[in-house]
């Protein structure tokens, strides 16, 4: 296998992407040999879908679009980002703070630390951002 691996898909900023953008992940990580009945296709794509809906719903149809960048290094780590052009980062609430949403990025940073992974976020040269998921990959591939 190649010492790097990538697929990238750009979606607009609707609703109906979010299942796209999922389908596009899991498509994309069945093809490098990830199970799909796999703990971790569940977690990448529950992520997959939080990270979506926070570039759809949080963007306030500021971002037309966003693009979803799916990223296998050396069989060793899997990263997910999700970009969107929206200059505002994602907000950190208190646990706390009662309300009906806003819990996506606390929901990302728990399922990437349950599965030995860490969350990142880095500015787009455009002025947005991009959401990182690095995860560590499960899948031991023959040569």
């Amino acid at each position: 296998m190649a010492d790097h691996q990538e697929a990238t898909v750009t979606l607009p900023s609707d609703p109906a992407s979010v299942s796209a953008a999922r389908k596009h992940v899991a498509d994309v990580l069945s093809s490098w040999g990830l199970d799909d009945a796999s703990d971790m296709a569940d977690t990448v794509r529950l992520v997959v879908s939080e990270l979506a809906t926070n570039a759809v719903q949080h963007t306030f149809g500021q971002s037309p679009t966003f693009t979803v960048d799916v990223r296998l290094e050396r069989d060793e780590q899997l990263r997910i980002g999700v970009t969107d052009s929206h200059p505002r980062w994602p907000q950190r609430l208190p646990a706390a703070v009662q309300q009906d949403n806003g819990r996506g990025m606390v929901i990302i940073r728990y399922l990437a630390a349950e599965a030995g992974g860490r969350l990142s976020v880095t500015p787009t040269p455009q002025g947005g951002k991009t959401v990182w998921i690095a995860l560590p990959w499960p899948v031991a591939v023959p040569h």
